[in-house]
């Protein structure tokens, strides 16, 4: 149980009235959140002095929630896979559900080894929510081993990412924080405050970075609001500023990565840039640590620091993760123990912990290399930057995509070859209506009564928008994926009356 516990920080429950605990509490979550202790200082192992390079990996979970139970409830997309085992690939659910599981075994078995493990986790609102809707508290237990524990928490950093898996750029603006501060929500309501006071890392769904300059800026704006330190990014989602790639050696020390707004406003937060594509056996095969191996240390401002290699993986997709991680995830940590005694040399390190080490060593974050979304170059070499304008940033994207056929604001991500907006104006369409509706109906409320948010009439039509938004809806293509986004808005709608 959290420490924080009072009546200004009351224990938060995971469910009301059956809904996910997603609002009501967004005042005392906030001030939890920007509490500024180092989260990994003082409890870490490591000394910076003794490494030439480091490697972080996390894993991400996610099953999205459907409106496929009895009569149409919204059930767990695990769920239905356990009820249907004939179909596809859904024979696969006990396995998947081990893994989300099978850190809380892993990281008490390696110490016990005398190794020195760690692990990044990214677990979607709608998966948590989902093991509690069915009942395996096996898994969540396991999971608040690690997290809760304080042998185990200088091993195990949660990110943050966005409660029902919504891909950022084709969000509509004003829930961008929304779904931020549903996950912390409901991961409070799981972990307690103490273990959101020490999630500073946010992990996006499918590494999708908005590259349209409003876009950016506010969601930036939103994870600095939220608490959020720093930010995980795709290589090929960002650009220098002078518009061409990330340096090499670049893309493995922190990035500050600003974004500039069509009123000239501009804002930047750090980022932890992942490099390569989307593909489970980077680290499954624990591909990172072999690529450490390789870097040394390299220099910000005037203090040498070591390299950190960043990835993350689907963390049970596919026979690779659920067979071959297992086995190397062990192989690699009784090397390292073995070879260099766990501490020097290539080690394994966590995103805040590296940040923290290397800060507290003298690294000023204003001093890292800086970055931009890509196409950011583009658009401002011809906006006249001392009379920027709406009208004038719209007016320069226009006129490039009807010029530039490489140019787009749809955003990057791990899957380049995949839109999340063409073909899918069947869902973005309701999509942005029920968002345009919802925010009709309750900004008002809420501006002249923030306990609004507590009200089930709210919890219930924020449940559906944001539902709505979960990206499987448009990754696996027309047909049943789509049609279940039909029915989530039809319910939703009728909330909205």
């Amino acid at each position: 149980m959290s420490t924080l516990t009072s009546a200004k920080f009351p224990v938060l429950e995971d469910t009301r009235a059956g809904l996910p605990n997603i609002c009501g509490f967004e005042a005392q979550i906030s001030e939890i959140v920007k509490q500024g202790d180092p989260v990994f200082l003082h409890s870490t192992n490591l000394r910076l002095e003794d490494i030439n390079a480091g490697f972080a990996c996390a894993l991400h979970m996610h099953q999205p929630t459907l409106p496929a139970g009895f009569e149409g409830a919204l059930i767990s997309n695990l769920q239905y896979m356990f009820e249907h085992p004939a179909q596809g690939d859904n024979h696969n659910a006990g396995v998947f559900a081990w893994c989300y599981g099978r850190m809380g075994d892993f990281i008490p078995d390696l110490i016990n080894y005398g190794c020195n493990p760690r692990i990044m986790l990214d677990y979607s609102g709608n998966l948590l929510w989902g093991l509690r809707q069915m009942g395996r508290d096996d898994i969540i237990n396991n999971l608040k081993r690690i997290t809760c524990d304080p042998q185990y928490q200088p091993y195990v950093e949660w990110l943050g990412t966005m409660w029902s898996h919504a891909v950022i750029p084709s969000t509509p603006i004003p829930d961008i924080k929304l779904h931020i501060q549903a996950w912390q929500h409901y991961f409070a309501s799981i972990f307690g405050y103490d273990a959101l006071k020490r999630v500073k890392g946010f992990s996006p769904p499918e590494m999708h970075l908005p590259n349209h300059p409003d876009t950016l800026y506010e969601y930036i704006k939103a994870l600095k609001e939220c608490g959020y330190r720093w930010l995980m990014v795709q290589e090929h989602s960002i650009e220098t500023l002078d518009g061409s790639g990330i340096p090499q050696d670049q893309k493995y020390i922190p990035n500050r990565l600003v974004a500039k707004n069509s009123h000239g406003e501009t804002i930047s937060i750090t980022a932890l840039i992942k490099t390569q594509g989307s593909d489970t056996k980077l680290v499954a095969q624990m591909q990172p640590y072999f690529e450490a191996k390789g870097r040394g240390k390299q220099t910000i401002g005037s203090k040498s620091i070591p390299s950190l290699v960043t990835q993350i993986a689907d963390g049970e997709n596919g026979g690779v993760m659920m067979n071959e991680f297992p086995r190397d995830f062990f192989r690699i940590y009784h090397e390292i123990r073995d070879q260099n005694g766990n501490h020097q040399g290539t080690v394994a390190v966590n995103g805040t912990e590296y940040l923290e080490l290397i800060e507290a060593a003298g690294v000023n974050p204003e001093d890292y290399p800086t970055c931009q979304a890509v196409h950011q170059h583009k658009i401002w070499q011809r906006v006249n930057l001392d009379a920027v304008t709406p009208e004038a940033v719209e007016n320069t994207i226009a006129e490039l995509k009807s010029t530039d056929h490489s140019f787009n604001m749809d955003g990057a991500s791990w899957t380049n070859d995949l839109s999340w907006v063409k073909g899918y104006e069947n869902v973005l369409g309701p999509m942005n209506q029920f968002s345009a509706l919802f925010h009709q109906k309750f900004d008002p409320m809420v501006a002249k009564d923030p306990t609004v948010t507590k009200h089930p009439d709210y919890h219930q039509a924020l449940l559906h928008n944001l539902l709505l938004q979960t990206s499987c809806f448009r990754y696996w293509g027309q047909g049943i994926w789509t049609d279940y986004a039909r029915r989530i808005y039809d319910r939703g709608a009728v909330l909205l009356r």
